[in-house]
C-alpha cells in the first residue's frame, strides 16, 4: 500500500532564505501521483478545446474551470502560503506553461508585479507556487531567478523582444545573467517566489517537454482595486476578508 503524503511545513530556516533571495524550492511532493495525473489531464483538456492557442498561453483557466480550485485552494498548498503571506490568504491568479519540446518560446527577464501594475495596492508579501507537472532542468528550460533582486522594488526598466521567440513582448533590460539560479525540480515539487523577484526561462530546445502551473497568492490585506481590474475574479482561499475587495463564492 502506498503511503500518505507528509507535507513537511516551512522551517525558519527556509523562510529567513525566502525573504533575504525572494525564492524557496519545495523538494517534496505537493500532491499524490493520481492528482498530479488528474491536473495534467485538465491542461490536455483545455489545450484539445483551444487549439489555436500555444501551450504557454493559458492564464487563469480556473476561471471557467473550477476543478482546478481542487488544487488551488488545496491545504497542502495554502499551507506554504500561509507561512509567507499570512493567515488570510487569496488567491489572486494561476496559469499553465508548458513549453513544447524543441520549439517552446523563452520566457523574457521580468518581474510578476510589473504585470500588475496600478492593479493593486501594494505589491510585497505575494507569491506564486510554481508547480512542476514535467521534471523541469536546463535542458528544457527551467525558470531561472536573480536571488534579492525582490528587494529592489519590482518595477525595472523594460525593452522590446521578438514576440514570436518570447512569451512576452519586453524584458528587464541589462539583467547580470551570471548572477542568475536555475530552479530544478521534480515532478509533483514546487518553487516558491516574490512577485517582485526577476525571472525568466530559456527556450525547450530538448526533446522532453516542460509543463507547469503557477497558483499565486496575495494578503487579503491587500486592496485589489476594481475598476483596474475589470472581470477578473477573487477567491477568499483561507482566513477572513480584511480589506474590501469582491470575493467568489466556494
Amino acid at each position: 500500500m502506498t503511503s500518505p503524503l507528509v507535507h513537511r511545513p516551512l522551517s525558519e530556516e527556509d523562510l529567513q532564505s525566502y525573504d533575504e533571495r525572494g525564492y524557496l524550492l519545495y523538494r517534496h511532493q505537493l500532491f499524490e501521483s493520481k492528482q498530479l495525473d488528474a491536473l495534467e489531464a485538465i491542461f490536455q483538456e483545455h489545450r484539445a478545446a483551444e487549439s489555436q492557442k500555444r501551450g504557454d498561453e493559458f492564464d487563469t483557466p480556473h476561471f471557467d474551470d473550477e476543478r482546478l480550485l481542487e488544487f488551488l485552494l488545496a491545504p497542502s498548498v495554502l499551507d506554504l502560503v500561509e507561512s509567507i503571506v499570512g493567515p488570510n490568504i487569496v488567491l489572486w491568479s494561476s496559469h499553465f506553461i508548458c513549453k513544447d519540446a524543441l520549439v517552446g518560446r523563452a520566457t523574457p527577464w521580468h518581474e510578476d508585479s510589473a504585470y500588475w501594475s496600478g492593479r493593486l495596492e501594494r505589491y510585497d508579501r505575494i507569491v506564486t507556487v510554481w508547480l512542476a507537472l514535467d521534471d523541469v532542468d536546463r535542458a528544457n528550460g527551467c525558470m531561472q531567478v536573480i536571488p534579492g533582486s525582490h528587494l529592489e522594488g519590482g518595477f525595472s526598466s523594460y525593452q522590446d523582444v521578438d514576440a514570436s521567440a518570447n512569451t512576452f513582448q519586453t524584458e528587464i533590460a541589462g539583467v547580470d545573467l551570471s548572477e542568475a539560479v536555475a530552479l530544478e525540480l521534480r515532478r509533483g515539487e514546487c518553487s516558491l517566489h516574490d512577485g517582485r523577484i526577476r525571472h525568466g526561462a530559456e527556450a525547450n530546445r530538448s526533446n522532453r517537454r516542460r509543463l507547469g502551473y503557477t497558483m499565486r497568492y496575495l494578503p487579503a490585506e491587500v486592496k485589489v482595486l476594481p475598476e483596474k481590474n475589470v472581470g477578473h475574479r477573487l477567491w477568499l482561499a483561507r482566513g477572513r476578508a480584511v480589506a474590501a475587495n469582491e470575493y467568489q463564492n466556494l
